[in-house]
């Protein structure tokens, strides 16, 4: 952004109506708008967010308009791959037709996708559908103009976009990076209502109702709820950029990376209820911590003691500590209105027990991992690392590991001769963490990718990467906080490098795991393991774990 763009930007609504001087000398208002905005144009039919991508950015139309989608359209129109499994010939055909050159591509097939075609503008690469006009005739769509915003509840809360947006004629979009959003909404009060107001609308009650303590609620009532909870965001929203320091502390050192969200033996002073991120469950143990367990996405904390100081005379504090691990945003439910409105009405039969102090046998500590029965060691581990944020994470037993690579040859078996992982990774006792990618619940790899080539298929949300629509930017390689993305050269049929005729250099592709999404056996390094060593475990399922663990 250069001055006169800021310059221009000022006198555009809704930036003009703010009052610089609500904003402090270290963060001005004029350096906000500098280094945390960019002016976009786009040309009818580019395609601005698509339906499921992560963003750091939400948009306000300056000029023009854009066509939101109110249908899913198909992958293919926006240039994502369409998951096919392989039938049964084509998948024993594979053992012996793949290329014996490392990283072979067909560069004939290295088109953009039938639906979509690039136009570059300098550094900015733009992604148009090719016939935009028989595109919206077949869709609902809502039309957005001048002085609309968009995309912001995702770029706050960096949930997943809930509609992809296309310019429906030649539009100047200002984006604004969440950072610059998140100061903006805290300095100035018309724009904090306005960007409330539209996450109310847009999001916030249905949010309520699938939550199950809120479940038996009517509409009057959740209406009430969504008007007066309050929105709190804690840590850092970039905290993939600085995971590997982070990762090689020790646990005290990294709790004071961990922003309390809520203190055990503080007042309990609402509802907690995580929107997004992940939150470090804690008991104080002497002149430290314990780490309990974790919440994610839709998890409550603080009913127990609500509902307890509703019913008994004798009130209780918080019985654990709440931290943001990374960046956790909230809605939490003032304590008055949880129980006016929802233990009031709540059956007897469905209320917690009465939480009982001051007794050694109830700490929750104890509790939790007596019923979960897994080593305390190793789950800390797992939570420390961030490794709960994966949905399939590839668990080796080294003690029954032989080394024998079958699993990495099988892998390479089912992606043209090119393994999608490396047998290596942290490791704590005789488990090792291995490096392929765990298709994260909070997939930070997705996040300003400009073809929309990595992204979730439609089948049970694999993050995948569309080989034909991948420019090689690095992009997702780089915000992979865990290195299970790898750039790769690529080469044609004789061995040679395939090269960029622009700049001459080497064509790269990103390469992960797929999770043997086109295959009819799904994952071929689970198949192909004769030692029963490898497992891919959603974290989150303790039971999983521990059955597997304690085999």
């Amino acid at each position: 952004m250069t001055d006169a763009d800021v310059d221009w930007l000022l006198k555009k609504d809704p930036f003009s109506e703010i009052d610089p001087a609500n904003f402090s000398e270290t963060t001005p208002f004029r350096g906000i708008l500098k280094n945390d905005t960019r002016i976009t144009r786009y040309k009818r039919g580019e395609i601005v967010i698509r339906k499921g991508d992560y963003d750091n950015f939400a948009f306000l139309i300056l000029e023009g308009s854009v066509r939101v989608f109110l249908d899913d359209l198909d992958e293919e129109i926006l240039g994502r791959q369409k998951p096919e499994k392989k039938y049964i010939l084509r998948s024993f055909r594979q053992l012996w037709s793949n290329s014996p050159i490392a990283e072979f591509r067909d560069v004939s097939s290295f088109q953009n996708s039938s639906g979509t075609r690039l136009r570059r503008e300098g550094k900015d690469i733009h992604v148009f559908l090719q016939n935009y006009p028989s595109v919206i005739h077949r869709y609902s769509t809502d039309r957005l103009e001048e002085g609309s915003m968009f995309g912001e509840i995702a770029a706050l809360g960096r949930t997943p976009q809930p509609a992809t947006v296309i310019a429906d004629e030649g539009c100047v979009l200002c984006e604004i990076r969440w950072q610059g959003l998140h100061e903006i909404r805290r300095r100035d009060e018309g724009i904090r209502h306005y960007v409330d107001r539209l996450y109310r609308e847009r999001s916030l009650k249905e949010h309520l109702r699938n939550t199950p303590d809120f479940s038996h609620l009517d509409e009057k009532d959740i209406q009430f709820i969504s008007e007066n909870t309050l929105f709190e965001t804690y840590g850092d929203f970039d905290w993939h950029t600085s995971y590997t320091a982070f990762s090689r502390m020790d646990p005290a050192e990294r709790l004071e990376y961990e922003p309390i969200i809520a203190e055990e033996g503080s007042y309990a002073d609402g509802l907690i209820i995580i929107r997004a991120g992940f939150a470090h469950l804690l008991e104080k143990v002497d002149h430290g911590y314990r780490t309990i367990s974790y919440l994610g996405r839709g998890a409550t904390f603080g009913f127990n003691e609500i509902c307890h100081n509703y019913r008994f005379d004798e009130k209780v504090p918080f019985q654990q500590t709440l931290r943001a691990m990374g960046y956790v945003d909230v809605l939490r439910v003032p304590t008055s209105i949880v129980e006016q409105y929802v233990v009031s009405s709540m059956p007897e039969k469905k209320l917690p027990p009465r939480i009982r102090t001051g007794q050694p046998s109830q700490s929750i500590w104890k509790k939790v991992n007596s019923e979960r029965k897994l080593e305390a060691g190793l789950w800390e581990f797992l939570v420390d690392n961030r490794f709960i944020n994966g949905t399939s994470t590839m668990l080796i037993d080294l003690n029954r590991c032989t080394r024998c690579d079958d699993c990495v040859t099988a892998c390479a078996g089912a992606h043209d001769g090119n393994p999608r992982f490396i047998r290596s990774g942290k490791r704590f006792g005789k488990f090792l963490v291995a490096n392929a990618c765990m298709h994260c619940i909070d997939p930070v790899c997705m996040i300003g990718c400009p073809t929309g080539a990595i992204h979730r298929s439609s089948y049970e949300g694999q993050v995948v990467i569309n080989d034909n629509t991948c420019i090689g930017c690095s992009t997702c390689a780089n915000s992979c906080p865990y290195d299970n993305i790898q750039m790769v050269q690529i080469r044609e049929k004789h061995g040679a490098f395939v090269i960029d005729q622009a700049t001459n250099a080497s064509i790269e592709k990103a390469t992960k795991c797929d999770l043997c999404i086109d295959q009819i056996g799904g994952p071929a390094c689970l198949g192909a393991c004769p030692h029963d060593a490898l497992a891919r475990i959603d974290v989150r399922d303790e039971d999983a774990l521990l059955k597997w663990t304690q085999r």
